[in-house]
């Protein structure tokens, strides 16, 4: 099983780069957002406990998200592996993810973090809200912000798992296909 992570701030092109390297690889795409509307459509109990966080304003603590990957997880045996985007944001929820893949024996293989610089993400972002029709993405404010976040809570994750050489910095500028060539070369170096 090959697992991993697909990690870079907002507008690195991290949900371009998903759908072909799980089309390519044959991962099971795990994004805990998709996996939380899940588990609420299908009012499990993990979905019924994270709906009513979430209906009081508060975010879903990291053990029901924990708890969503591991039915996940469970739920395709026969994975040739998978890829976490959107998760961990902390490195509280990079450890909580280690323990519980080391109790399915397995791990994260490699963690591929996008770098591109501030203005590129920012135009990107901008010029996503074209298309997107989400307002927040029109605001270079907002966009400010949200990589001020990430600098500050989630940065630190990709520090946190280069203590173990898991982390492979890629060039996430050029284009679509230039980029993924380089997630492809650097996955094939530690398949």
């Amino acid at each position: 099983m090959f697992n991993t992570i697909l990690f870079g701030p907002p507008g690195s092109g991290k949900g371009t780069q998903s759908e072909k390297l799980i089309e390519k690889y044959g991962l099971i795409h795990l994004s805990t957002g998709d996996l939380l509307r899940k588990e609420m459509k299908e009012s499990t109990p993990l979905g019924i406990e994270a709906k009513n966080f979430i209906e009081k304003g508060q975010l879903v603590p990291d053990e029901v998200v924990i708890g969503m990957i591991s039915s996940a997880l469970d739920a395709n045996p026969h994975a040739r592996g998978f890829l976490f985007d959107g998760f961990p944001r902390t490195v509280a929820q990079a450890e909580a993810l280690d323990k519980l893949l080391e109790l399915k024996k397995t791990a994260i293989n490699i963690v591929l973090a996008l770098q591109v610089n501030e203005e590129e993400l920012i135009k990107r972002l901008v010029n996503r809200a074209k298309t997107s029709g989400r307002l927040d993405d029109a605001d270079p404010e907002i966009q400010k912000k949200r990589q001020d976040v990430y600098k500050n809570e989630t940065l630190p994750v990709s520090a946190y798992y280069s203590q173990f050489n898991k982390v492979v910095n890629v060039h996430g500028e050029g284009s679509i296909d230039e980029i993924f060539d380089a997630l492809c070369k650097e996955i094939d170096a530690k398949k």
